[in-house]
């Protein structure tokens, strides 16, 4: 049986071999780790959640009967999965707002979605906002069930029949849950959030980047000062705290001893459709550049309006070298 074939009138899976299956369900891989991803704001908890995703997708593929798409029958596996590991595992966000186990998401492996996925530009926009690391604080804040109403309305465009159906709800429960989740997370997001429609080819984006970096490299407090916007705010997950503020913010750069730091090294990197840097430090030891952090700017209206710190174990994960070495 090919992965072609169609399955029986009403879904009939019990034919269907195990290399079979996974060749069926594998094309639907990275949009279900998006899709956990956003459910719960860690791309290692994503990968559990689509690891059992498939798991549970074939031990019961006989309950798929064709009512619905392949692909939508995963995304009902996938939300349960997640739901079922937010029950299990997730803490509330700090007092502060922060989100301790946020992760980056690689763009690298966001340009792995299909492309019938973003043709459309509308929606392609809203997969581009819906990734930003502000957008994924602000849904951490959201009840899992809400939270998953949510994505599965105002991201995927499920009607809400389908989503009543998913969490085992009335459409007028889900309706009321939506508009709930709609209220929590404006309260969560930033008033003003860019408009990612130039994304990497906006030149006063590109420019004000390479302003940062330069800047970043030099230990220049001033200079990176002058292009934090008033309310910057500022987070190093899992680091608790969460700075606002562009006063706030450079004291603690201060304080840190960052004008002091030399022998830097800096790559461009992008992640959750946005700009940023990954920073190497010299190691006399090692004689090369070993990594040190990754910044994760957001960017509106010419400013950094934003920066969020992910520490040296994420390097891998953005496919970054492990060193540089002194002659590279």
């Amino acid at each position: 049986m090919s992965v072609d074939t169609p399955v029986g009138e009403r879904g009939d899976m019990t034919g269907v071999d195990e290399p079979t299956f996974s060749a069926m369900t594998e094309p639907h891989r990275r949009e279900l780790h998006v899709h956990c991803y956003r459910m719960l704001g860690s791309f290692e908890d994503a990968e559990d959640a689509v690891q059992e995703t498939f798991l549970r997708a074939w031990r019961r593929r006989e309950t798929f009967e064709g009512r619905s798409s392949f692909q939508a029958w995963l995304y009902k596996i996938a939300t349960n999965a997640s739901l079922d590991l937010l029950a299990k595992k997730r803490p509330e966000p700090a007092t502060g707002g922060e989100v301790l186990w946020l992760q980056p998401y690689p763009d690298r492996l966001l340009d792995e979605l299909r492309a019938e996925d973003t043709d459309d530009p509308e929606s392609a926009a809203v997969a581009r906002e819906t990734i930003e690391l502000a957008y994924l604080v602000a849904l951490q804040h959201l009840a899992p069930r809400p939270r998953a109403a949510l994505i599965l309305r105002d991201v995927i465009g499920w009607p809400a029949k389908d989503v009543a159906d998913l969490l085992g709800d009335s459409v007028n429960s889900v309706n009321s849950a939506l508009q709930r989740a709609r209220a929590g997370l404006r309260e969560h997001l930033p008033a003003e959030r860019q408009d990612w429609t130039g994304g990497d080819e906006d030149p006063q984006t590109l420019e004000l980047v390479r302003r940062y970096t330069e800047a970043s490299i030099a230990a220049d407090i001033d200079a990176l000062a002058a292009m934090l916007s008033d309310e910057v705010r500022f987070a190093m997950p899992p680091t608790p705290g969460v700075l606002v503020g562009r006063d706030a913010v450079v004291d603690d750069w201060v304080q840190s001893g960052f004008e002091t730091m030399t022998g830097l090294r800096v790559l461009p990197i992008s992640a959750n459709r946005q700009p940023g840097l990954a920073a190497y430090i010299w190691e006399e030891k090692e004689q090369a550049y070993l990594p040190l952090t990754i910044d994760v700017l957001r960017i509106e209206g010419g400013t950094i309006t934003e920066i969020v710190i992910f520490h040296s174990d994420q390097f891998p994960r953005l496919g970054l070298p492990e060193r540089l070495e002194a002659n590279a």
